[in-house]
């Protein structure tokens, strides 16, 4: 199920290996998320969590201070750090061995976070929202995951049109992979953005596209976990959006994907090991 020529990428002192797809699981210490919002705010309630993610097999926690979704809320550089830094410092007493990626868009955060025990860079900005992110990433030689959006998460929906969706984003990517490689970052995961400055139709045409991204080499993640793009599709609420997700999960992953962002993991893990019995008697 390998995509492209890569092996590994290193986080802290462990390897991951994508020839067999990895989960992250989504932990989200914020008051405004679209899907959990307000239900991990509290620190024992998101280790709880996080402990509930890694158990059902999540290979990477994505911790999250500031709302992405559309429309939300800014929040101030010092209010994410001190939402994030030390819920950081107490998971990484009670999972010492576990895998953090920081969802910040924000270079003093992704500092700080690193620094707190973190591993892993998650930009929904690419770099466009911070100057001084690619020169710390690559000072600081950790993975970084280069998500494709435009604007803001205030702006972002009404930033749809392009020229050529796909061309488009890997345009985007040739651009921005370049200027990462010139500031020294090693390991990049591209991640297409899907639900980020995107029609419902975008997305779809994104999803049935995604092996094309492909072509770069590196690893890709997919992201659609619980998102607009399902229960606006099917008329129905984040809450009951499980079943979409698995769906297009499996999509993905047939699609080439080598790591899924999601709210839950024990159905990710499911889907994974079932592609992997069909992927035995496939031949080339």
């Amino acid at each position: 199920m390998l995509s492209s020529s890569f092996k590994t990428i290193r986080a802290g002192q462990r390897l991951l290996d994508f020839n067999t797809p990895k989960i992250m699981g989504i932990v989200n210490v914020t008051p405004d998320s679209f899907f959990d919002g307000g239900r991990y705010v509290a620190m024992e309630d998101a280790l709880e969590h996080a402990t509930g993610l890694l158990g059902d097999g999540a290979d990477i926690l994505d911790i999250g201070a500031y709302s992405s979704r559309p429309n939300a809320k800014h929040v101030s550089e010092d209010e994410e750090i001190d939402r994030l830094i030390p819920f950081i410092q107490k998971l990484k007493m009670k999972h010492p061995d576990s895998i953090i990626s920081v969802d910040t868009f924000r270079a003093k955060v992704a500092e700080e976070a690193i620094q707190a025990g973190a591993h892993i860079i998650n930009d929904i900005s690419g770099g466009s929202l911070d100057k001084e992110m690619y020169a710390t990433v690559g000072r600081l030689k950790v993975p970084y995951i280069l998500m494709h959006m435009r604007g803001n998460p205030q702006t972002m929906q009404s930033l749809t049109d392009y020229d050529d969706l796909i061309s488009d984003i890997s345009y985007y990517f040739a651009d921005r992979i370049s200027k990462l490689r010139a500031s020294g970052v090693q390991d990049i995961i591209l991640d297409p953005g899907p639900g980020f400055a995107k029609t419902l139709d975008q997305n779809y045409e994104l999803i049935c596209r995604f092996s094309e991204f492909k072509s770069f080499g590196l690893p890709l993640l997919g992201a659609v976990s619980r998102k607009s793009m399902i229960y606006n599709a099917l008329g129905i609420s984040a809450q009951e959006a499980l079943n979409g997700t698995a769906v297009l999960n499996t999509v993905l992953l047939l699609c080439s994907a080598d790591l899924l962002r999601v709210h839950d993991v024990k159905e990710a893990k499911e889907a994974i090991e079932l592609i992997k019995r069909i992927n035995r008697y496939k031949t080339n």
